[in-house]
C-alpha cells in the first residue's frame, strides 16, 4: 500500500496480507486504519489485478466495522508493473521496493490518470496480441502521436506536471520540459503563462506552440487555467466589454455563454469556428474532459461461476 497527498507526493507505505494463504485480516485492518487516521485518507484506490475483489471485500468490511465512510474505487493497473521496474520509477523512488512503486502508481492513476500513464511505453499498456507482427517503428510513431494528441486535448497543469508529461506537449523538447520543472522547483509556482518565457531555452516560438496546452490553475489570469490560447485573449476581452460582464464572471456561466452569438465577435483573425471553440471552453474550463465521475459497485457474494 502507498499513501499519497493531493499532489501525488508519497507520504507513507506499508505491506499487508489480508488474503489467503496468510489471511491476516484483523492485523491488516489495524495497519490500514492507522494510516487512514494518521494521514486523513479520504479515497482508497484498489488495483484491478489478482485478488482485487477479495481486497475490495476486505476494505468494505474494515470500513464498516470502523464506521468510516470512505469511497473506494477500482483502478486499472495495466502497465503498473512495467512502470515500477522502469528507470523512471527508479529515479523517482530510488530507495523504494518495486511493488510499493506500483502501489504509488495506482494511487496516482486515480488522481490524474494521464500524468501517470505517460510514464509507461504505450506498448506495455496492452495494445493487443498482434502488436509484434507489425512494423515496430511505425507502431511506436503512431502510438506516440496518439499519446501526444491526448495530452494536448486534456492540457497539462504546469505547476504539478512531471517532466515526462511536459515532454509530450506540442512544442516542448525534453530539455525544455526539464527546464520548466527545474525553474518551478527553484522559483515556486507559475502565477501566469507569461512567466514561462523566463524559462531557459523556451523562446517566443516554443511559447506560441505550447502555451495553449499548459494550464495555470488559480493564477493571476483566470483564462490561464483554460484551453484558450494567449493569442485569443483579446477576443475574450472583446466579449467582456460588449456584454459588460467581467471575465471571471463569464467562466463557467453556461446559460450566459449559450445566449451569445459567435458571429458577433468574429473578425479576420479569429473566425466563427474559433470563437465557437472559445465560448465552449469558457463554459467548461479546466483540464479534465471526463464526464461526471461515477464508480462501479460489485454485487456482494458473486465471486465464482456457480454464484
Amino acid at each position: 500500500m502507498a499513501v499519497v497527498d493531493n499532489t501525488g507526493k508519497l507520504l507513507d507505505t506499508a505491506t499487508i496480507y489480508p488474503t489467503p494463504p496468510q489471511n491476516k485480516i484483523a492485523e491488516s485492518a489495524r495497519v490500514v486504519m492507522a494510516l487512514v487516521k494518521k494521514h486523513g485518507v479520504d479515497l482508497i484506490a484498489i488495483g484491478n489485478g489478482t485478488a482485487s475483489r477479495e481486497t475490495d471485500a476486505f476494505v468494505a468490511g474494515m470500513l464498516k466495522d470502523a464506521g468510516e465512510k470512505i469511497q473506494t474505487v477500482m483502478v486499472s493497473e495495466a502497465g503498473a508493473s512495467v512502470y515500477s521496474a522502469s528507470e523512471l520509477a527508479a529515479a523517482e523512488f530510488p530507495g523504494l521496493d518495486v511493488s510499493l512503486r506500483g502501489a504509488v502508481s495506482i494511487a496516482r492513476r486515480l488522481q490524474d490518470p494521464l500524468a501517470e500513464l505517460v510514464k509507461i511505453d504505450p506498448k506495455s499498456i496492452g495494445v493487443g496480441q498482434y502488436q509484434h507482427d507489425v512494423s515496430q517503428s511505425q507502431l511506436a510513431k503512431r502510438l506516440d502521436a496518439v499519446v501526444e494528441d491526448c495530452v494536448n486535448a486534456v492540457g497539462v497543469d504546469v505547476n504539478s506536471a512531471s517532466a515526462a508529461l511536459l515532454t509530450r506537449v506540442a512544442g516542448l523538447s525534453t530539455t525544455m520540459a526539464a527546464n520548466i520543472v527545474a525553474f518551478r522547483d527553484e522559483n515556486g509556482r507559475f502565477e501566469d503563462r507569461k512567466t514561462l518565457l523566463k524559462v531557459p531555452r523556451l523562446g517566443p516560438k516554443a511559447f506560441e506552440q505550447c502555451a495553449g496546452f499548459l494550464r495555470v490553475m488559480n493564477g493571476k489570469n483566470p483564462l490561464d487555467g483554460s484551453a484558450v490560447h494567449p493569442e485569443a485573449y483579446p477576443v475574450v476581452k472583446r466579449i467582456a466589454e460588449k456584454s459588460g460582464k467581467a471575465v471571471d464572471a463569464m467562466i463557467g456561466n453556461f446559460d450566459f455563454l449559450r445566449a451569445l452569438k459567435a458571429s458577433d465577435y468574429a473578425d479576420d483573425t479569429f473566425g466563427i469556428p474559433t470563437v465557437t471553440d472559445i465560448l465552449a471552453e469558457l463554459g467548461k474550463p479546466g483540464r479534465d474532459p471526463r464526464p461526471e465521475f461515477k464508480t462501479a459497485t460489485f454485487a456482494d457474494g458473486v465471486n465464482e461461476v456457480k454464484d
